[in-house]
């Protein structure tokens, strides 16, 4: 996971709030799909949720000149 962080760290927060928005549309799209057909690799949506948390850390950190 800290490789992700480090990855994050280096983007500006106008980067960081796009991927975020990214994320959250992927999230809802397998959400969709899960209850449509289950997937391989079930564990897919907590991975991306995952993710989602560390770029809204790195965003926050990022406004209160954290880091």
């Amino acid at each position: 996971m800290k490789k992700i962080t480090k990855e994050y760290t280096n983007k500006t927060a106008e980067e960081l709030k796009k991927e975020a928005e990214s994320l959250r549309k992927e999230i809802a799209k397998l959400e969709i799909e899960r209850q449509a057909k289950p997937q391989k690799d079930t564990n897919m949506i907590f991975k991306k949720k995952k993710r989602l948390a560390v770029v809204l850390t790195t965003i926050r950190q990022k406004e209160l000149g954290i880091q």
